[in-house]
């Protein structure tokens, strides 16, 4: 009777021994497996995050009001001007007065289809300084036209500034994971998901100074044409009389050397000439008697 209840209690104090041995082996392999693979999720995590960090800054701007719009300026000026060259030296002194740049220079010299001078010149200035400089510009000569746009990229700029931040955020993340990384296979995981995002932020920084510099500078289109068209100026009378008999002996002298050439041809093919007229002689010679003939013989049948 004692033999009998021992042995069931000791089969099962071991059963409960291995199941828990099983059960510890099987947590710590899990965990050791997560532990290999939490640099990897935590990246792919931190990119995948970014396209929603993104939508919400996106949204928080546009709710954001703007202290003023941001205008991309151009403008657009036709003068007729009294002389083309005087006036390209007056705009760019007023180019240096308004502390701009001169950043192309187009000069069309007078042609047959179109006997007047133009030029045209490509202008920058500070924004706040394209009105003064329209008007200083406008003094050179007559206006005939004036054209002013804008471009409101107040919304490109807010946007590019605000993915910007998001992919420094997303940028450090990745360098701190990177430094937590163990295995290789984790390290260029990272590494390639930290390349991209830094190629990224180098291209939107790039857009994102290019659309400041437009904004703070703004371009002149300036069209300059003469008001009188250019015409040679008349020669003086001794340099016409003196042209008059330069033209005159060359063309004596043209035909005296065209009368020698024709004598040296007739006497080269005088012999051919002479037969010919000979053949017309006689020709002519034979008609005649053949016609004195004809006449003749009705007379002596009578």
């Amino acid at each position: 009777m004692y033999t009998s209840t021992k042995l069931p209690r000791t089969s099962a104090l071991f059963i409960s021994a291995l199941l828990g041995g099983v059960i510890f082996t099987s947590c710590a392999s899990s965990e050791q497996t997560a532990n290999k693979s939490a640099p990897q999720i935590a990246a792919n995590g931190a990119v995948n995050q970014l396209s929603a960090r993104e939508n919400s800054l996106s949204q928080k701007v546009e709710a954001a009001p703007r202290s003023r719009p941001q205008l991309i300026k151009k403008a657009a000026m036709s003068l007729r001007v009294n002389s083309v060259d005087r006036t390209i030296d007056a705009v760019s002194q007023i180019i240096n007065q308004q502390q701009g740049d001169l950043i192309g220079l187009k000069q069309q010299q007078p042609k047959n289809d179109n006997p007047r001078y133009t030029a045209t010149i490509e202008l920058r200035v500070p924004e706040n300084r394209l009105e003064p400089t329209l008007e200083q510009l406008a003094k050179l000569g007559t206006l005939e036209s004036r054209n002013i746009t804008a471009e409101d990229v107040g919304d490109r700029l807010v946007d590019f500034q605000a993915r910007l931040t998001n992919l420094q955020k997303t940028e450090a993340n990745l360098q701190k994971i990177m430094d937590r990384a163990g295995s290789v296979r984790d390290v260029l995981s990272v590494a390639q998901e930290l390349s991209n995002v830094r190629e990224t932020i180098e291209q939107i920084n790039a857009q994102l100074k290019s659309l400041q510099n437009q904004v703070a500078y703004s371009t002149i289109t300036l069209n300059l044409e003469a008001a009188v068209s250019s015409t040679s100026p008349q020669p003086a009378l001794g340099l016409q009389v003196q042209e008059t008999w330069n033209n005159s002996t060359h063309s004596l002298s043209a035909f005296s050397v065209g009368l020698l050439k024709l004598g040296i041809w007739l006497i080269v093919y005088s012999p051919y000439l002479l037969i010919l007229a000979a053949v017309i002689y006689g020709f002519n010679r034979w008609q005649r008697t053949h016609s004195s003939r004809l006449t003749q013989t009705p007379k002596s049948t009578n």
